[in-house]
């Protein structure tokens, strides 16, 4: 069985024990997970190795020790649409504008009216190159940007949404740029991480590189009998991935070949869609400063930003993914069918595994990563049997 570290707050022992579960029947290797609750942890817990590809059974393997971080994937998204909504709150941007305003090169192949708002909400038609980026072009600083602004959009900006799962990056990244004269990560690490005293980086520096364990594909165990039938992707939503010429395949694949995540290049550049690194507990109190003061921080996002980040952006059919989801001003949003604790959660997870939100209703912020790679989108088994734990007990 596995030796569960770490704390929680009475009444919150269902979360460790769905945690305890996600290894002895999820598959986990290594993992973490944080609660706060109105500005307080309540719940820091660790378990197996640092790095996914590590034997569980070893016990020369290096443990998930309380400083252990992870490349979170599309998680980063959440913590990177923080700086625009801040940006706005400070008046330094205006969500209705043009991009081409703060970025005149943006303009190119009818993109003249590509609104601020459209890149956040995954509406501005983009979500695919039609010439991929190699990974080093991807981390350049230079290619990825240039590459949208000359891009032509798959569909009308504004009028539909499809997750741009990479092109995010150059697109938030440049804007930031533009608008701050500062890289996006650099805006991260001076505005949020280090006021917060944070673990969370995007763009990981030199200093911090040997906390950050490997990443690794892991297969979920086979499902017990008693368990009832597998739920199995739509047809459509199957085809679409194994077909290298739709938008969905072309859409994740905007970097070919995939980068390896576990490089150290990789790790420090700065793609605001996918590169982001943090531990559990940075993640959570991240989402918790955004609801409310943490530890005598007063709380980033004001009542009026706080409505913008979960108000309705885009709902229904994602052009890219095949299936409904609702997005507000770069955050997912969670419907009424969610296991999460309310609707008016907002946040991201991160594809594989990871996952971060937070519930002004009832104070709650949590962060989820884990080092091993399941093969899903935005609903990781392992982090909704937390969550579920969680709501359980009434946040």
């Amino acid at each position: 069985m596995v030796d569960v570290q770490g704390t929680v707050e009475d009444g919150y022992e269902p979360v460790r024990d769905a945690f305890a579960a996600n290894f002895a029947e999820r598959g986990e290797r290594g993992a973490a997970v944080a609660v706060y609750r109105d500005g307080r942890k309540v719940v820091d817990l660790r378990a197996g190795t640092k790095d996914g590809d590590a034997d569980p059974d070893d016990a020369t393997a290096a443990p998930w020790e309380p400083g252990t971080a992870q490349v979170v994937r599309s998680a980063t998204k959440g913590i990177a649409a923080t700086v625009p909504l801040l940006l706005h709150q400070r008046g330094q941007l205006d969500l209705d504008a043009p991009v081409g305003t703060y970025w005149p090169e943006f303009k190119a192949a009818g993109k003249d009216r590509v609104l601020v708002r459209h890149l956040l909400a995954h509406r501005a038609g983009l979500p695919a190159l039609d010439t991929p980026l190699t990974p080093a072009q991807a981390i350049d600083g230079v290619s990825g940007p240039a590459a949208v602004a000359a891009q032509a959009p798959a569909w009308t900006p504004g009028t539909d949404h499809g997750y741009h799962a990479q092109t995010y990056s150059w697109l938030l990244g440049e804007l930031v740029l533009r608008v701050t004269g500062r890289t996006l990560g650099a805006w991260v690490a001076e505005e949020i991480s280090r006021p917060l005293d944070l673990d969370l980086w995007i763009g990981l520096p030199d200093e911090a590189r040997p906390r950050v364990g490997r990443l690794a594909p892991v297969e979920p165990p086979p499902r017990p009998a008693s368990a009832g039938l597998r739920v199995r992707p739509k047809r459509s939503v199957a085809d679409a991935y194994a077909d290298p010429d739709s938008l969905t395949s072309r859409a994740f694949a905007a970097i070919s070949p995939a980068p390896d995540e576990n490089d150290d290049a990789y790790r420090a550049a700065e793609l605001p869609a996918s590169a982001g690194i943090a531990t559990a507990p940075a993640l959570a109190r991240a989402y918790a400063a955004l609801i409310g003061p943490v530890d005598g921080h007063p709380r980033l996002f004001a009542p009026a930003t706080l409505t913008l980040a979960r108000t309705e952006e885009s709902a229904g059919p994602d052009r890219t993914l095949l299936v409904n989801t609702r997005f507000g001003l770069g955050f997912m949003l969670h419907g009424p069918a969610s296991p999460l604790l309310g609707p008016g959660s907002f946040g991201h997870p991160g594809r594989g595994g990871a996952l971060a939100f937070a519930d002004p209703e009832s104070g709650i912020a949590f962060g989820y990563v884990t080092n091993g790679m399941q093969r899903n989108v935005t609903a990781d088994p392992r982090a909704q049997a937390l969550v579920r734990a969680l709501a359980a007990v009434g946040g």
